[in-house]
């Protein structure tokens, strides 16, 4: 009895702990919307976090380009026979850089500007990335989700054709049709069970969280349900602008032509810095010299200061001429990049909106036509075989061009959604009025 009550004892201590797992991994997956997703990056991304170093080291390479040269200690003593009526002398020396920190440190300043955009941009991108990643995923939990659906109907339409094989209305054959046929949408399910996984892990591998790392995170929203306000959409029967409206406001938000922009002004400050190179130095030395009773010619303790200077660095021999080169090569390659960027800018931006348009055009199609009779098809279809008026094979067909026109649709509002992120990014806004509607 008593080994009895140690082995109950053992296993409902053992049935807790499995109970605590579970328990504990059904709490490490945290649902969050679109807003929480994107906050919860900006926040704790380990990748921002980095690129935010950036500005702090270009920031302080101000206070570097702007130091002072320190001094040198000078000591010149004289031993034995060559001190007799030479001084001993002890002091320091100071180099003075002329018109060159007042250059550096423009140059760190403008390193500094272009550190900001840079980071603006990544941030940007850092939004967008996160809400594409949340996009996908609920993509993916959508299109498993249609194909369930069409999973559940052809074991149903499996179920008719055997009660009717039973039954002696219909052939065998059909009920091998419908075997088929739900085999076939098995394997679909299981690579959309796949693909929704997928799709999470690059959703938190985008996040990408420094703390919370024990969590897996999840989309709240698991289907598309025309959603438009929740997902940062545009509802589809919203009018665009004008291309013109968009081209001429994007071009003057644009990150990347405000970072070719910035760019030159780094190259023109740098040609400043390399040029000022040729300019010499101004050394000044200064201190304390004394001759000891010993020493001095007369015998007498002698004292006083001595001071010094000179131009160093003289651009005689070396006058940085090819540095001066590279340096206006550099300017010259920063203002063809800067007009690059913006008429690669116009064309991505072009090609962006057309995209949008066209998914808004094709999204409304499947709601506006291919939709609205669809339920009412397959329902009639699976009806009039279930009372002997149409053949499996009819009904299968009309299954697949249902299952067609739902996996289709699905993948037309993930275009849309996708577009209309890929569009802001090359708009580079996180919202756009379009029909008085802010998004």
């Amino acid at each position: 009895m008593r080994r009895l009550g140690r082995m109950k004892k053992f296993f409902i201590t053992l049935l807790i702990l499995i109970a605590g797992h579970v328990c504990f991994a059904e709490n490490s997956v945290q649902k969050i919307n679109l807003s929480e997703a994107v906050n919860l990056a900006i926040k704790n991304n380990i990748d921002f976090q980095a690129n935010k170093l950036d500005t702090e080291i270009a920031k302080n390479n101000i206070k570097v380009a702007n130091k002072l040269q320190n001094p040198d200690f000078d000591i010149f003593y004289n031993f034995g026979s060559a001190g007799k009526g030479n001084p001993q002398l002890f002091g320091m020396t100071e180099t003075i850089e002329i018109a060159k920190r007042g250059a550096r440190k423009k140059l760190a300043k403008a390193n500094y500007e272009l550190a900001k955009e840079n980071l603006n941009f990544y941030e940007f991108d850092l939004k967008m990335d996160v809400r594409e990643a949340y996009i996908n995923l609920v993509a993916a939990k959508s299109i498993l989700k249609s194909l369930q659906e069409q999973q559940k109907l052809l074991k149903e339409l499996l179920t008719i054709a055997q009660r009717r094989y039973e039954a002696g209305a219909a052939p065998e054959i059909d009920v091998i049709q419908a075997e088929i046929a739900l085999n076939q949408m098995t394997t679909q399910v299981n690579t959309a069970k796949v693909n929704v996984k997928s799709a999470t892990f690059e959703f938190n591998k985008t996040i990408n969280p420094k703390d919370k790392t024990y969590l897996k995170f999840d989309t709240v929203d698991d289907l598309f349900r025309n959603n438009f306000i929740d997902l940062e959409t545009p509802n589809p029967k919203s009018q665009m602008p004008e291309f013109e409206t968009i081209a001429e406001d994007s071009l003057k938000n644009r990150f990347d032509i405000k970072i070719a922009k910035q760019q030159i002004n780094v190259a023109e400050k740098n040609l400043t810095v390399i040029a000022r190179q040729r300019i010499p130095d101004l050394e000044i030395q200064g201190g304390y010299g004394y001759q000891s009773k010993g020493m001095s010619d007369d015998g007498r303790f002698k004292a006083g200061a001595y001071a010094g200077a000179s131009l160093v660095n003289l651009p005689l021999l070396y006058a940085y001429r090819p540095e001066i080169k590279n340096a206006k090569l550099e300017v010259e390659k920063a203002e063809l990049n800067y007009i690059s960027t913006k008429n690669k800018a116009l064309k991505d931006l072009n090609n962006a909106y057309e995209k949008f348009v066209t998914a808004q055009m094709n999204l409304n199609f499947y709601n506006d036509k291919l939709l609205k009779n669809s339920d009412e098809m397959i329902r009639v279809s699976k009806r009039s075989y279930e009372v002997g008026k149409s053949n499996l094979t009819s009904l299968i067909v009309m299954e697949q061009s249902y299952k067609s026109i739902i996996i289709g649709y699905t993948y037309a509002l993930a275009d849309y959604y996708n577009c209309w992120i890929n569009f802001l990014r090359e708009v580079n806004q996180e919202e756009l009025k379009t029909d008085n509607e802010v998004i």
